[in-house]
């Protein structure tokens, strides 16, 4: 789900993707609705393709979105009432995800994430990780089939 949504570096906001043209990709914003071609020249990147340190290893955004909403009860973040105190947007974090890596992840990180994740449950979305397709193998199926 989240491969289809893309940040494009330079312009506010997240961005659905709709289809490829000739040397472009038609998005949609997010909220707004507007369409409009983003080009090979912009920089862009899947959500789906973005995760976080933490000391574990990277973790996928999607993993960190849903535990940000299950923290939040499926609720918007009040980003302005972090404002003036430093370090708030790593508290809050670290409430949430308690191994984050404090060296590697920065204020505007979570400020961004933060952002993203208002933006998402203001149009809809509530699961965020990637569901992996469980397929069974023929040989799974014999034997399951064979059981009776």
């Amino acid at each position: 789900m989240l491969r289809e949504i893309i940040s494009i570096t330079g312009k506010p906001g997240l961005f659905r993707l709709l289809s490829q043209g000739k040397g472009s990709l038609i998005v949609e914003e997010l909220g707004t609705g507007r369409r409009f071609p983003a080009h090979g020249r912009d920089k862009i990147v899947s959500l789906g393709d973005i995760a976080m340190y933490t000391e574990s290893g990277d973790t996928p955004l999607g993993e960190i979105l849903d535990k940000v909403y299950a923290h939040n009860e499926g609720k918007a973040i009040d980003i302005k009432s972090f404002a003036g105190r430093k370090g708030a947007f790593k508290d809050e974090f670290g409430a949430i995800v308690e191994d984050f890596d404090r060296d590697r992840v920065h204020e505007s990180d979570v400020k961004k994430l933060f952002t993203w994740y208002n933006i998402l449950i203001a149009n809809g979305f509530d699961k965020f990780a990637e569901e992996e397709a469980k397929e069974e193998t023929p040989e799974e199926t014999e034997e399951t089939g064979n059981q009776e």
